[in-house]
């Protein structure tokens, strides 16, 4: 189904990032070089190493034409190549001088973003190569970055845990603590969640699917809404815990329908991003993966290490949509599952401890969805409370996911406290959305904590949300019989 194709040798040291253009892959290394390869024939570029950076390369990326290639580091600039030659363009120098982590082009090609070690962040303009805005992160470096699809967006992390969002304008929008020891990588999917249009023909609701992923081991799940209206939102949707170490890389697919993630534990594993069922689990690298990228127009996965290695990866297109096709068929009827099928399950959500207990217990796809707190607690006998509360959150997911498949209602339709279509959508101050009736029972008997955060609520007020609700109403009226 994969199968490894090509591995180049070539940098001195630790190579730290690659990525793809339509024709081209670069990588670049701690040995101070960036190199490029042709897709064609998979043979080096005659102007390749490009050399100008003084010490390591941290990051490097094309521009959506693939005309240029941007790299970055610690020597504390950012510079622009033409990749047709390997001439300089330009070398924009980060105002503060700090060694610079991370850049980005955006979708349109008129911004890059730098990101660097004092938490600075800078957008260049990448006509006239001058600094356009500039902003700060409160504490730690920046380490990733990443625009949204349409542009009027981004996302950064830094190395203290906080995902920041800012629009074009460099204003900070909103900022959350996303994971505990630190972020190392974040990426927008290019393809919508939703891409929904009010009544009278105006933008309205744009929901994109966001991967962050840091020292905790975890792969989290965001999903970014924008209206011109009511502007930007986020929230949470789901972890990822397939790695046993720190995960250093993430990126999506460019049809959003895959996420591979590098590894502290020298793994790689793509996901079905729908399903998010492990689909492949790569262990080549003999050292920790530190980047990993998917190509934009075939079926090509790219992976590089600290063993000074890139492996090329190819997908078998029929195998992929074989397996893709079992894989859903299989979430999508979770009662017919065996007692491997649930074993299976359990280890791929990070619950191996609790093989043995289910396999005791003849545990199946039909009793799997009906355990409760209760019968993990006094049934199973499942001692650790950390266990049976993540046991029952898993479950509670699975439930949520079969449920929103059997009935195919977009998930940001759903009200996340009765998990059913909403019908009165209010704007709670945490920001998330919420059935107007479920929302006010919940203040009244919680106070002032959010659902979704568990954090206390800024103000009480409810605001409806008058965008969403024409949305829904409008996929109601197309989907009644």
């Amino acid at each position: 189904m994969v199968k490894l194709i090509h591995t180049f040798a070539d940098h001195g040291d630790d190579v730290n990032c690659c990525a793809f253009s339509s024709s081209l892959l670069a990588t670049c290394s701690l040995d101070k070089t960036v190199r490029l390869y042709s897709l064609s024939d998979f043979v080096e570029l005659p102007y390749s190493p490009l050399k100008f950076h003084t010490y390591a390369v941290h990051c490097c990326c094309f521009s959506p034409s693939g005309h240029v290639l941007a790299s970055c580091s610690t020597d504390g600039t950012t510079v622009l190549w033409d990749t047709h030659s390997g001439q300089t363009l330009a070398v924009m120098e980060q105002p503060s001088g700090s060694p610079v982590r991370v850049c980005r082009f955006s979708p349109d090609s008129t911004c890059l973003a730098s990101g660097a070690a004092d938490g600075t962040v800078v957008l260049w303009n990448t006509q006239s190569y001058k600094l356009y805005r500039c902003g700060r992160v409160k504490d730690g470096s920046l380490v990733a970055c990443a625009f949204s699809p349409g542009g009027n967006l981004f996302v950064t992390g830094s190395s203290s845990g906080d995902l920041t969002v800012w629009d074009d304008k460099m204003r900070c929008l909103h900022s959350e603590k996303a994971h505990d020891l630190g972020i190392t990588c974040c990426d927008f999917s290019s393809q919508p969640v939703s891409d929904l249009y009010l009544l009278d023909g105006e933008p309205g609701l744009q929901v994109f699917r966001l991967a962050s992923c840091g020292q905790d081991c975890h792969i989290k799940f965001w999903i970014v809404s924008f209206t011109h209206i009511l502007g930007f939102g986020i929230k949470y949707k789901s972890t990822l815990s397939g790695h046993c170490a720190p995960v250093l890389a993430c990126a999506f697919s460019n049809d959003g329908k895959m996420l591979v993630s590098g590894s502290v534990d020298k793994s790689v594993i793509v996901y079905d991003t729908n399903t998010e069922n492990i689909l492949h689990t790569l262990a080549q690298h003999t050292r920790y993966v530190t980047t990993c990228a998917f190509a934009p127009n075939i079926l090509l996965l790219a992976t590089g290490s600290m063993d000074k290695t890139v492996n090329i990866w190819q997908f078998d297109p029929e195998a992929h949509c074989q397996a893709r096709s079992m894989e859903d068929q299989l979430r999508q009827f979770t009662e017919d599952w065996s007692e491997e099928d649930v074993s299976m399950w359990l280890c791929e959500q990070g619950l191996k401890d609790l093989v043995d207990i289910f396999k005791m217990n003849n545990i199946d796809g039909k009793e799997l969805l009906n355990l409760t707190k209760e019968s993990l607690a006094d049934d199973l006998k499942i001692e650790s409370l950390g266990l049976r509360s993540k046991a029952l959150r898993k479950i509670e997911e699975l439930r949520t996911k079969m449920k929103s498949l059997s009935s195919g209602i977009p998930d940001e339709f759903i009200c996340p406290i009765t998990r059913e279509l909403m019908k009165d959508p209010v704007i709670a101050s945490d920001g998330y959305s919420y059935e107007k009736e479920a929302m006010e029972n919940w203040i009244g008997k919680k106070k002032r904590t959010s659902p979704m955060t568990n954090l206390t609520l800024p103000s009480v007020v409810l605001t409806p949300n008058r965008t969403l609700k024409m949305a829904i109403n409008r996929w109601l009226e197309t989907h009644e019989k």
